[in-house]
């Protein structure tokens, strides 16, 4: 009795899944690099490839992504390269293509930036001050838990009074009233330690 045949999935896929993989295989013992396995073409022509990309970029961790990102639309094309000595071309140009590709890109930013960058410095608001939000968590922690409850909910959750009301457990009123004294106490506390 003779067994199926594996499951081949359709040439035409873009990407390479776990069948697909194993055709590379197949097909790199078949035709490709004079027999070589997929693991022995990593070993052989990656670490070429990162030097390239390392000499084009003068960036490790970029260099290493063109090179793994060189050898995965390897993988994908191999079992099309008619020539076992095509290999190393082939990662090559995918090599200096990709960092032309980065090149672009970055020239691309740097272009945006020069164009919009007084216009986005503008835009941006100015850092907090550090002091005054410590000044305002440090009184905060002071309030008593419900009042605290009763800011958080209403400014830091913007919540309504309702809604405060709520999730609090309590009627409207009391929502205010918590609020009232706890803003109170707030600027009390703030306010003196900003004449110390």
């Amino acid at each position: 009795m003779a067994l199926p045949e594996p499951f081949r999935p359709p040439r035409d896929l873009g990407d390479v899944s776990v069948g697909r993989e194993a055709d590379v295989e197949a097909e790199i013992a078949i035709r490709g690099d004079r027999g070589r396995s997929l693991p022995d073409l990593y070993t052989a022509y990656a670490p070429r490839a990162g030097r390239l990309a390392f000499v084009l970029t003068r960036d490790r961790e970029l260099a290493e992504d063109v090179a793994q990102e060189a050898f995965a639309r390897l993988i994908t094309h191999l079992p099309t390269l008619r020539d076992p000595d095509a290999v190393e071309a082939y990662l090559r140009r995918s090599v200096v293509n990709l960092c032309r590709k980065h090149w672009r890109r970055m020239s691309r930013e740097r272009s945006f930036l020069r164009r919009e960058g007084p216009v986005i410095a503008t835009r941006t608001t100015a850092q907090p001050d550090v002091a005054r939000r410590a000044a305002l968590e440090s009184a905060l922690d002071e309030l008593p838990y419900r009042q605290r409850a009763a800011l958080v909910l209403r400014f830091y959750e913007d919540l309504t009074e309702r809604q405060t009301a709520r999730a609090l457990g309590c009627a409207v009123g009391t929502v205010k009233s918590l609020v009232f004294r706890g803003l109170r106490a707030l600027r009390e506390e703030i306010g003196h330690d900003d004449e110390d």
